[in-house]
């Protein structure tokens, strides 16, 4: 049945209605999460010969996104772009104004893109399992950066002190542009941070990545080992980006809008265009997005609960 609506809308894309698609953004314009989200709706919006805007509301974790979404009429014309945040806020706070897992349906993953561990390019530590071995035999001074508690990059940090068995400080800044001040003074040893905005500085020699922490490696890192292939095995941690639509959306406009997304994810330009920004076009089925979603949210929940960060 589905696959037979997939070759219909394949053979006869048309518009949803006369009336553009709106993809609300937990975050400001101009990060990945939103270029993302622009890439993507700008395909679909080729493709379906329909509107597809993005309207972006950054702040208190995605939560003000999220209401707006989970409140909005289920018609597939209002979605959320949904990230690593979104499974982070369901453990960081103590209430939500919705339920992560049951005002949302699935649609798609868009993409997956690197968080790493770099140090100074001066630095001591050649290999990840340099580093390793310091900290093991120093146990909590090794400082490693990272941007605000509770961020992705943090619970990052913190699930890799737990997984590698090592007491580390973990030091939380402002923002990107002081976690590279720090490491390029030398008031830390390493940072945890996504790679995109740190690649400017390894291609300069000011910084060197360790290790990437996703399954592979970085597609535009290919020398730099992931963190499992450096010892921590089964270690497995990357950033993704995904939309999801109110819950009580029809089957056939999920099916619909799942349908757009590969598209548009599987056209080499738009390929090229998000692998520029160091992201992996990753669509997928909704069901996968709904299992990836209630692992992610498991897994940061405990990451929060053995960091004793306090829910807000």
């Amino acid at each position: 049945m589905v696959a037979a609506l997939g070759l219909a809308l394949a053979a006869h894309a048309e518009p949803l209605s006369s009336r553009a698609i709106k993809i609300v953004v937990p975050f400001g314009a101009g990060g990945v999460a939103d270029l993302t989200a622009r890439i993507v709706a700008q395909k679909m919006a080729e493709n379906m010969g329909q509107a597809v805007v993005i309207e972006n509301k950054p702040g208190a974790g995605g939560v003000v996104a999220g209401d707006t979404v989970a409140k909005a009429e289920p018609d597939g014309h209002t979605l959320l772009l949904m990230s690593n945040g979104t499974a982070v806020s369901a453990g960081l706070f103590k209430s939500l104004p919705y339920d992560t897992l049951k005002d949302f349906a699935p649609v798609s993953t868009l993409g997956y893109f690197d968080i790493a561990i770099v140090v100074p390019q001066n630095s001591p530590y050649k290999t990840l399992a340099e580093l390793l071995a310091y900290a093991r035999a120093n146990p909590g001074k090794l400082n490693i950066g990272t941007i605000n508690i509770g961020s992705t990059q943090n619970l990052s940090a913190e699930l890799f002190k737990t997984s590698a068995g090592i007491q580390a400080q973990v030091v939380p800044f402002n923002g990107t542009p002081a976690v590279i001040t720090a490491l390029r003074g030398g008031q830390i040893d390493a940072g945890v941070e996504i790679l995109s905005p740190m690649l400017p500085q390894i291609n300069s020699n000011a910084l060197r990545a360790l290790a990437v922490f996703g399954a592979k490696r970085s597609l535009v890192l290919r020398d730099v080992p992931t963190a499992a292939q450096s010892g921590l095995t089964g270690f497995n941690v990357a950033s993704w980006n995904a939309l999801a639509a109110p819950a009580k959306t029809p089957k056939d406009v999920l099916v619909r809008l799942n349908h757009e997304v590969q598209v548009a994810l599987n056209t080499p330009d738009v390929k090229k265009r998000l692998l520029d920004l160091n992201i992996e076009a990753s669509p997928s089925t909704p069901a996968q997005l709904s299992e990836l979603l209630a692992s992610e949210i498991k897994r940061w929940s405990e990451v929060i609960t053995r960091a004793k960060i306090p829910t807000q």
